[in-house]
């Protein structure tokens, strides 16, 4: 038997979950995949929440999660979160984009500015 206990995982992350709301997790593969997910962040590089002396990333994974240290986010929020994502990567975008756009302005009134300053030059001699 696994400890903690599919259950008990099930429990710890519905804890917040206020009362006629849908839990986060309805089964034993939605903590299954939430947990090797964060068992591949650690093998990735990501630092353990909890000690992680001499375990294997599975076992960080499942204490991280039955500690409280990670939380599993409902469908709705993980669309919330990748739309504000979105959002700012938009505004990110377009910003540099009227910078370049600026840029090619100001390129473009330099040889005409160039022009000008010949022909004051020239009228001044």
């Amino acid at each position: 038997m696994l400890h903690p206990s599919y259950s008990d995982l099930m429990k710890v992350v519905n804890s917040e979950v206020e009362q006629g709301e849908a839990p986060v997790v309805n089964s034993r593969y939605s903590i299954v995949m939430a947990t090797s997910k964060r068992a591949r962040q650690i093998i990735s590089g990501d630092e353990p929440l909890v000690g992680s002396a001499g375990k294997k990333p599975l076992s960080v994974a499942v204490e991280e999660l039955n500690q409280g240290k990670i939380k599993i986010l409902a469908e709705d929020e993980v669309m919330e979160e990748q739309e504000v994502y979105d959002q700012a990567e938009t505004a990110a975008s377009d910003f540099q984009t009227a910078d370049l756009d600026n840029t090619e302005v100001n390129e473009q009134e330099t040889p005409e500015a160039e022009e000008a300053e010949a022909q004051q030059a020239e009228e001044q001699a």
